[in-house]
């Protein structure tokens, strides 16, 4: 009997002097409930995240069990309580009004991850009430209206990702000195480019697919690697580009004008640039003739740039891939597109689009050693001088009339 309760008083001490489990804070277990009583329960597969949430366990202590498979990460709060710090839902096409979320009532989430649904509605104000987020994910959802202003309260934001939704209205002013990827392409926004000067540290933007107008602004992030602003309905000139370390500028399928700027050849890191489908009418010769430039990448088709080709695109040391196809271009091809293409290593063309120009002359003779596959070259579409179609080179279309030739200038022979 003395023996039984020395064990017994031993078991009671040893629970005593273990830490008791931890669980997820109240707040955040309603909050989660919320969320899949709002999800429309025919939007919710069988297989997936939500479908197996089951409450009658605690959900931070029941991760990656099958009473909740994913869709949540926990972390254990100052006050011994876990809480709710992801949230990133599997894209299985759920369905529900955004602002039915209780955001406010997981104000420890530092990643939401809700793409590749069916979220609705307008994004809701509450998204503010998570000072510690900094990932934002958005995408591919049914999200209307404008963007709130309040997002600009979220001082850690590193990434938003609004992408592919039915957001309206212009762009709000955007303070957050810790973002650093931005995304909202293939929306319907409006207005003008958004002001990005206060954004210090931002390295990515995709402004594409939407309808913003106007001129492109003057001055970027100093951060700013990569700009894409694809198919929208940009106008005027393209403004020197000062942010030191942009490798990538994709400004093709808008309406800009004038000159494609020497800057843009001297740039100390741009690596590719994107003009094609705007309104181009020349392109400015670099004082250095391109010498210095790191562009591996120019595009420049399908605008109404005139002259001779840009000859200093030839001495480019790093150029590999150039397309002028579909301008108003006249001349020769000059001797340094020649050396180019016999090249090897980075200093060689791989890629030069040439047709649906006026050039004229006799095809250079180092054209004429290339071997079909070794590279992809077209010149077809010209007035150039015996191109037949059995050069590979030609093969992309027969050369232009007589009478069309003609029809550019008296300068086309």
């Amino acid at each position: 009997m003395a023996a039984l309760s020395l064990l017994l008083l031993t078991l009671s001490l040893l629970s005593l002097s273990m830490p008791s489990r931890s669980t997820t804070h109240w707040q955040d277990v309603q909050a989660l409930k919320q969320l899949k009583r709002t999800i429309a329960s025919a939007t919710i597969p069988s297989s997936s995240c939500i479908s197996s949430w089951d409450f009658s366990v605690d959900p931070c202590d029941s991760l990656f069990s099958d009473k909740f498979t994913c869709g949540l990460r926990c972390d254990a709060a100052p006050n011994s309580t876990l809480r709710v710090t992801e949230l990133a839902l599997d894209p299985a096409g759920y369905s529900a009004p955004l602002s039915s979320i209780p955001f406010s009532s997981l104000p420890f989430l530092q990643a939401l991850d809700l793409s590749a649904n069916n979220f609705s509605g307008p994004i809701p104000p509450s998204l503010s009430l998570l000072p510690l987020l900094r990932r934002l994910s958005l995408s591919r959802n049914s999200l209307s209206g404008p963007l709130p202003p309040s997002l600009s309260s979220l001082p850690l934001l590193e990434e938003i990702y609004l992408d592919n939704n039915l957001l309206t209205a212009s762009f709000p002013p955007l303070k957050l000195p810790s973002l650093k990827r931005l995304e909202f392409q293939s929306n319907q926004l409006t207005g003008s480019f958004p002001d990005l000067t206060l954004l210090q540290n931002l390295n990515f933007v995709d402004a594409s697919d939407n309808s913003l107008s106007g001129s492109l602004p003057p001055s970027l992030p100093p951060s700013l690697i990569e700009l894409v602003a694809r198919n929208n309905q940009f106008e005027g000139d393209i403004p020197a580009i000062a942010a030191a370390s942009l490798q990538v500028l994709d400004l093709s399928h808008n309406r800009l004008s004038g000159s494609v700027p020497a800057s843009l050849f001297t740039h100390p890191n741009l690596e590719q640039l994107t003009l094609s489908f705007n309104q181009l009418e020349s392109v400015e010769i670099p004082g250095d003739s391109g010498l210095s430039s790191p562009l591996i990448s120019v595009d420049l088709s399908n605008n109404r740039i005139r002259g001779v080709l840009p000859g200093f695109m030839g001495l480019m040391p790093r150029l590999s891939a150039l397309s002028l196809e579909n301008n108003e271009l006249t001349g020769p091809i000059p001797v340094e597109y020649a050396v180019k293409v016999l090249g090897s290593g980075l200093g060689q063309f791989e890629r030069l689009l040439l047709g649906g120009n006026y050039l004229f002359g006799a095809i250079p003779g180092g054209f004429l050693d290339l071997k079909a596959g070794s590279l992809t070259v077209r010149l077809g579409d010209n007035c150039l001088y015996r191109c037949p179609l059995r050069f590979f080179f030609c093969a992309g279309g027969v050369q232009k009339s007589f009478q069309q030739c003609r029809a550019l200038g008296p300068f086309v022979p």
